[in-house]
């Protein structure tokens, strides 16, 4: 007769020799032999566990593998019951140890009941999370005694919430193949939401119609980068994007309830602006009130009612902005586990990355390879999370050189592997900026004439590009690539779609 443990969450063992009782890990034996027995007796019963119950849940071995039989039964049409598994565990000998293939009727006798097999399924999954606890404790606790001398505190600490956060996000999974089967229903998911969608846009809006439809979205475990020449408005697009995927997971929460929140978030790492300055952004672009006018002060009190209304209107978007200056990339990683498992997560941006530091303990031999340590640590963290992540960028001073001033591929290669980590590397540039610089003088020319035909020329050409941007998409590992037009108003530093049968106005 086999020995069966009874079902409390702890059990202990007298011992003779040290005089006290040890703990023994959690265990419910019970409710395992219930389970199987309701399984054997009807196979239905198996839709009410097969979703988060594995053969590794259970605490005796031999459970495991008699459910993993009894499962593979199922998956494949077959009747699981003692008749049809009995030749198969006599000929492994799998139920030797325990008195022979008439253990099977045992565990028939064991089922209390078929419609409490979910239940007997989660009190197995509840013993072997404590199980997994008891484990991560243990490996903490050695840890801390010195039993890894290469793991300084703050390494411990981040590999103690790594192992809570997968064991709190996938029960402890880490990892593994996935049948084709199983990914082709997640592209016929991602298709289906697309279609569905108003715009067809299968990932996360931005909020840029154009840029929506070139990419579709931003989505899960791409990394994208956004690079440019300082001046050319890096950050105000990232912002813009950040507000626009915010509001979009808004809308999606309150489509059946205006007062609800949305269910995930948007994480801003902003190393270069503090949270305030960026909040003053965010209103000055939604306020439609100069930026400079609300740091000096210089608005009026319809202004500033105005500034009131807006910041109650966009107050409840989940946008969550850390400004930690020269962030450690395993920093932003454990900040970004701890979002996701608290609140949600659905994008992180990071402004920009070439602030950011490698994790602690790293010694890069040469900024190269401390840049592409960072870029495959957030492309890491995009797969791991499962969320987009855009990355800002600058670029050297080699795109000045050129006549053509608009950024290129080529223009990343000095900056490590940004361009082969990068799902999407886009470039923001703006004619506006360098013409603007370019305005003729006087004193270059040898005539009024020519100075006044020079200078008509140029403000001809200011006027073509007034309030235009361009968004360079030159890599995009599952789409086109082109060029997206933008419309930007500098005063707000604010983008916007350009209509484009409307030149100058925004969409």
């Amino acid at each position: 007769m086999r020995t069966v443990y009874g079902p409390g969450p702890v059990n202990t063992i007298d011992s003779p020799l040290l005089g006290l009782s040890q703990r023994l890990p959690p265990a419910n034996l019970p409710a395992e032999q219930a389970l199987l027995g309701a399984l054997l007796a009807n196979n239905k019963a198996y839709e009410r566990v097969s979703e988060f119950l594995l053969p590794e849940h259970f605490a005796d071995p031999v459970h495991g593998r008699v459910f993993q039989a009894i499962a593979r039964k199922i998956e494949a049409g077959q009747l699981a019951d003692a008749i049809t598994l009995k030749p198969e565990f006599e000929h492994s000998g799998l139920l030797d140890e325990v008195g022979g293939a008439g253990y099977l009727g045992q565990l028939l006798t064991a089922m209390v009941g078929i419609i409490n097999a979910g239940e007997y399924g989660r009190a197995i999954h509840d013993v072997w999370l404590r199980r997994q606890l008891i484990d991560v404790g243990e490996t903490v606790v050695n840890n801390a005694f010195g039993a890894d001398p290469e793991l300084d505190g703050v390494q411990q600490v981040e590999t103690a919430e790594q192992a809570l956060f997968e064991l709190a996000t996938d029960g402890g999974s880490s990892g593994g193949f996935v049948t084709f089967e199983r990914a082709l229903t997640d592209a016929i998911g991602g298709a289906e939401r697309a279609f569905r969608r108003s715009g067809h846009v299968s990932g996360l809006s931005t909020g840029l119609r154009d840029l929506d439809s070139k990419m579709g979205g931003l989505h899960p475990s791409d990394l994208l980068i956004l690079a440019g020449r300082p001046g050319m408005g890096k950050t105000a697009l990232a912002t813009k994007i950040a507000f626009g995927a915010a509001r979009a997971l808004l809308d999606d929460a309150r489509q059946a309830d205006r007062d609800a929140v949305a269910k995930a978030g948007i994480a801003v790492f902003s190393l270069e602006m503090s949270a305030e300055q960026l909040a003053t952004r965010l209103l000055s672009e939604e306020a439609r009130i100069s930026g400079d006018r609300i740091r000096r002060g210089d608005i009026g009190q319809r202004d500033f009612d105005r500034f009131v209304q807006v910041s109650r209107d966009i107050a409840g978007l989940p946008l969550h902005i850390d400004d930690t200056p020269a962030i450690t990339l395993s920093a932003l990683r454990t900040r970004c586990r701890r979002l996701k498992r608290t609140k949600g997560l659905s994008l992180v941006v990071v402004d920009y990355l070439q602030l950011m530091r490698p994790s602690a303990g790293t010694r890069p031999e040469n900024r190269v390879l401390e840049i592409s340590q960072i870029t495959q640590g957030l492309k890491a963290i995009a797969k791991e999370l499962a969320v987009p992540v855009l990355a800002l960028s600058q670029l050297s001073r080699q795109v000045e050189n050129r006549e053509d001033k608009r950024p290129q591929l080529a223009d990343l290669r000095e900056s490590g592997t940004i361009e082969q980590d990068a799902d999407a590397v886009m470039f923001i540039y703006r004619d506006e900026y360098y013409l603007a610089q370019r305005a003729p003088k006087q004193m270059a020319f040898d005539s009024e004439q020519k100075y006044q035909d020079s200078l008509d020329k140029w403000q001809r050409d200011m006027e073509a590009v007034h309030s235009r941007a361009e968004l360079i998409v030159a890599k995009q590992r599952h789409g086109p690539t082109g060029m997206i037009p933008l419309f930007f108003e500098a005063e707000f530093t604010r983008f916007a779609d350009l209509d484009l049968h409307h030149a100058g106005h925004q969409a």
